[in-house]
């Protein structure tokens, strides 16, 4: 039994190995889903509002839609929290003792990352289509024109790194699924069986 692992977990109480966490798979593309979505919050936060020179009052500079400037800065900043606390609870995780506790953590990952993959991916049609749209005399600078790209390529790789990131998921719960189900027959071999008694 001291290989048993549940949910891609050793037992329960062992001490955190900091290099160990962040060789593994699961660790860097959540650090990537994380650090994308500072990116994208940073790109349109700081750089997607622009005015034209005869203007006081700043716009998106996606069509002039302020819809989609609140979508960027809304799901990077709602995106960062959530990968913040999945990060945490990656960290937690080993500390966890209960494999249904450990079941519900894996299932919660599983669709949180499967939320965000279709997020983005709506978040990047929705701020491509209003790039695509955008006149040129709403912005004849070409201000923060980068940061609009930045933006929505960001956007498009969050697609894949949360969808990495529910396929991870999904392996961990088919691995803990399956040692679970194995562990479950188990017997203590210090339990002695009655000697069968003749009559």
């Amino acid at each position: 039994m001291d290989g048993f692992q549940a949910y891609g977990a050793g037992k329960a109480g062992g001490a955190f190995d900091p290099a160990t966490f962040f060789r593994q798979p699961q660790t860097v593309v959540r650090i990537l889903c994380w650090l994308f979505s500072i990116v994208i919050l940073g790109c349109v936060a700081n750089e997607g509002y622009v005015n034209r020179p005869d203007e006081g009052e700043e716009f998106c500079i996606f069509n002039r839609n302020q819809n989609a400037c609140n979508y960027g800065v809304g799901m990077g900043t709602l995106c960062f929290l959530c990968s913040t606390g999945l990060l945490a609870l990656d960290v937690y995780f080993p500390q966890i003792s209960g494999v249904k506790d450990r079941k519900k953590a894996v299932m919660a990952d599983i669709g949180v990352s499967a939320f965000w993959s279709l997020i983005w991916f709506v978040g990047f049609c929705f701020l491509a289509n209003q790039w695509q749209v955008a006149e040129e005399e709403d912005n004849p600078l070409n201000e923060g024109a980068d940061a609009a790209r930045a933006a929505i390529v960001f956007s498009f790789f969050s697609v894949f790194t949360w969808a990495v990131q529910s396929i991870l998921a999904v392996q961990k719960f088919k691995l803990g699924a399956d040692s679970v189900m194995f562990n479950q027959e188990y017997t203590d071999p210090n339990q002695q069986e009655a000697p069968p008694t003749e009559e």
